[in-house]
């Protein structure tokens, strides 16, 4: 069993050598970060509950909160647990009463799912040995985090339709 490490959604900001988002991860009363690249739809989930932005109509992320909800079911934490081939794996703990179990998941969800659930987000140690990052490592990879400007261009280029063929 890994050390689990607390962290926090430190940023979301976009590389500037690919124009892909990433979700960067800040350790919890500490200076170690993790940034993660994902795609555009999962920083859009996850941006929407860091600005709390709300649809009229639930989307994924909302609707996954809605069903464990009416289950009674409640995510106790996320982890990301592994790093292979250049692959983060997470997991999201749910638990019920005594019941507890892990389910596999993208860190991207698993973190959009954790951001509306309240519930706190751990990195295998293991994990972020194997990624080390300082903050300058990161500065030299991402955008500076005071110019969002990039990021918002291609969350405000999306269209309903981006998230699929049904209505909001």
């Amino acid at each position: 069993m890994s050390i689990m490490i607390e962290m926090t959604v430190s940023e979301l900001v976009v590389d500037t050598q690919s124009n892909t988002p990433v979700v960067v991860l800040r350790e919890k009363g500490g200076n170690r970060m993790l940034p993660i690249w994902i795609g555009i739809m999962e920083a859009t989930a996850i941006a929407m509950e860091l600005e709390e932005v709300r649809f009229p109509r639930p989307m994924t992320h909302d609707l996954m909160k809605n069903l464990l909800d009416h289950l009674n079911v409640r995510v106790s934490r996320v982890e990301v647990c592994d790093l292979r081939d250049n692959t983060y794996y997470a997991l999201i703990h749910l638990r019920t009463g005594e019941w507890e179990s892990a389910v596999d998941a993208r860190p991207s969800d698993a973190i959009a799912l954790a951001l509306r659930t309240k519930s706190p987000i751990y990195v295998a140690d293991k994990v972020l040995k194997k990624s080390i990052q300082s903050d300058e490592a990161i500065k030299t990879v991402l955008v500076d985090p005071e110019d969002r400007e990039k990021l918002a261009e291609l969350l405000e280029e999306l269209s309903p339709e981006d998230f699929g063929k049904y209505k909001m």
